[in-house]
């Protein structure tokens, strides 16, 4: 006997799938179509899993970072993370642009003082800039006392550093600022 077509096509409905398959909740083989039954996922073609954390905050959200032939394919989130338990906020859900973006710069630009146009430097340039700038602003504002009283301070550097720096990388700024005579160091993360 031939089943109409009707009843061909309400046993397709994945309601009916849900209550005939055996599976009451609707989370496995009855809430798949024919198109998303062939799907595979984004992270099956990864040559290796890299543990990292999310840049964007504070919080220190772990990600795994899915790598295919050299490259950053997907990121997502590290279920063995005792932070995040494998979720991640909208921006560290899109922290691949990140790496793949077609907005990532890889050229340090600089724009010269009243200048209106950007122009690209090599990084060995801008280090040796910013160096000399550093220098050159700690001599003008260093102070060997203030009011009668001594300080060897220059209020003329200041620090704030970024929320996802470690422990250890906090340590060596704190480390380098006040090696310079500055006072005003801050963290993003109290901020």
């Amino acid at each position: 006997m031939v089943t109409p077509r009707w009843i061909q096509q309400i046993q397709q409905w994945p309601v009916y799938r849900q209550f005939t398959d055996g599976d009451a909740s609707g989370r496995g083989a009855a809430a798949k179509s024919a198109v998303s039954d062939r799907l595979t996922p984004r992270t099956a073609t990864a040559d290796k899993v890299v543990k990292s954390v999310c840049p964007y905050c504070a919080v220190g959200c772990g990600q795994n970072v899915y790598v295919e032939r050299g490259k950053v394919t997907q990121i997502e989130g590290d279920p063995d993370s005792p932070v995040s338990r494998g979720r991640l906020c909208p921006k560290g859900s899109a922290s691949l642009q990140l790496t793949t973006g077609p907005g990532r710069e890889y050229r340090v630009y600089y724009r010269r003082p009243y200048g209106t146009e950007w122009e690209s430097l090599d990084l060995d340039t801008a280090m040796d800039m910013i160096a000399e700038r550093t220098i050159a602003s700690r001599a003008k504002s260093w102070e060997w006392e203030h009011g009668g009283v001594r300080t060897r301070r220059t209020m003329g550097i200041a620090s704030l550093g970024g929320a996802t720096l470690d422990n250890e990388e906090n340590y060596l700024i704190k480390k380098l600022f006040t090696a310079l005579g500055a006072i005003q160091i801050e963290n993003q993360a109290r901020i």
